[in-house]
């Protein structure tokens, strides 16, 4: 890991970079009566030590110092994550090696999602100032009519570099019970970030929205592709899939489940404004398996019960706006 590095890349200061970081399972070592956290305690048989913990810290903490680093020299300014277990976990990861020094705070509530993960907003204070959070519940069903509780969807307003915006973060019902079975969870999550969008302009018609998440659906299924074609958004994930990238690998298949779209008046801004410059998946070779037969998949930190000492089964995405 030491001797990757995008040092000697001039900073960009006309450039800010948005990222998405799904960290599978960052727990802490402490059991939380209220959620499911069993599999990570150090006495669960997954073995979750403050040794690992740590590491697993740290190695978020250099992977999200560096997204978007190879275009402008610096670390990004809002990351957008899911699977936190709670606040301390951010502060800790805040804290850790990587981002000590880079001025990150947070926006974090608790959910009422059974696993006990939520979504959380990391941002750099030199670079952007909150104005305003709430979050948004996803009202859902079990077969048996009893409630189905998942992650909130956050909505974080601020100002970015003297301009306003509005990052919607998302993490979506995931397809464990099958793709068909459970399709309807997410497009009841895709009508309610529809309805913050709708909330937004009606305050402001000419609001800058960006929205990022782990949405588990591909840019083509219909609760994406709704969303974008029904709110005027642009996903430039779109072309970025393909037979042999995506940003998680399951059943020897590619999907781009982690996304960024945003509002198309990023294409027309003026001098001073931010408008899109790129995006693209943060797949760099250290967070890869380098051998065996997922080589090239996701570095995971288990699989199944197996410590495996990696970062996380999804790689982060991002896009960089201009001025």
């Amino acid at each position: 890991m030491a001797d990757y590095s995008f040092e000697g890349i001039p900073v960009r200061n006309d450039m800010q970079t948005i990222a998405f970081y799904n960290l599978e399972n960052l727990f802490d070592l402490n059991d939380d009566q209220h959620t499911n956290d069993n599999d990570f305690l150090p006495t669960s048989v997954k073995k979750w030590t403050p040794k690992r913990y740590d590491k697993k810290l740290r190695k978020l903490g250099f992977a999200i110092s560096n997204i978007g680093r190879k275009e402008t020299g610096k670390h990004p300014a809002i990351v957008g994550l899911a699977e936190v277990e709670n606040a301390k976990v951010i502060e800790d990861l805040i804290a850790s090696k990587h981002l000590k020094d880079h001025h990150y705070d947070y926006v974090h509530y608790d959910s009422l999602d059974e696993r006990g993960i939520d979504v959380a907003l990391l941002y750099d204070k030199n670079a952007f100032e909150v104005t305003n959070s709430e979050t948004f519940t996803i009202y859902l069903t079990d077969d048996d009519g009893s409630p189905d509780y998942t992650r909130d969807i956050l909505l974080v307003s601020g100002v970015l570099d003297r301009e306003s915006v509005h990052i919607i973060v998302n993490h979506w019902s995931s397809r464990r019970e099958g793709e068909k079975e459970t399709e309807h969870k997410r497009i009841a999550s895709s009508h309610k970030v529809g309805e913050i969008i709708t909330a937004l302009r009606a305050d402001n018609d000419d609001s800058k929205i960006v929205v990022i998440g782990d949405f588990n659906d591909n840019p083509s299924n219909k609760s994406v592709e709704e969303l974008v074609n029904t709110y005027n958004l642009y996903n430039p994930m779109e072309t970025l899939r393909s037979f042999s990238r995506g940003t998680t690998y399951y059943n020897r298949q590619w999907n781009l489940f982690d996304q960024i779209l945003f509002s198309t008046n990023f294409f027309e801004s003026s001098q001073n404004e931010f408008e899109f410059y790129k995006a693209n998946i943060f797949d760099e070779d250290f967070l890869k398996l380098f051998d065996g037969k997922y080589k090239g998949s996701p570095f995971r930190t288990y699989v199944g019960k197996k410590y495996k000492g990696g970062y996380s089964d999804h790689f982060p995405v991002y896009a960089i706006f201009k001025k």
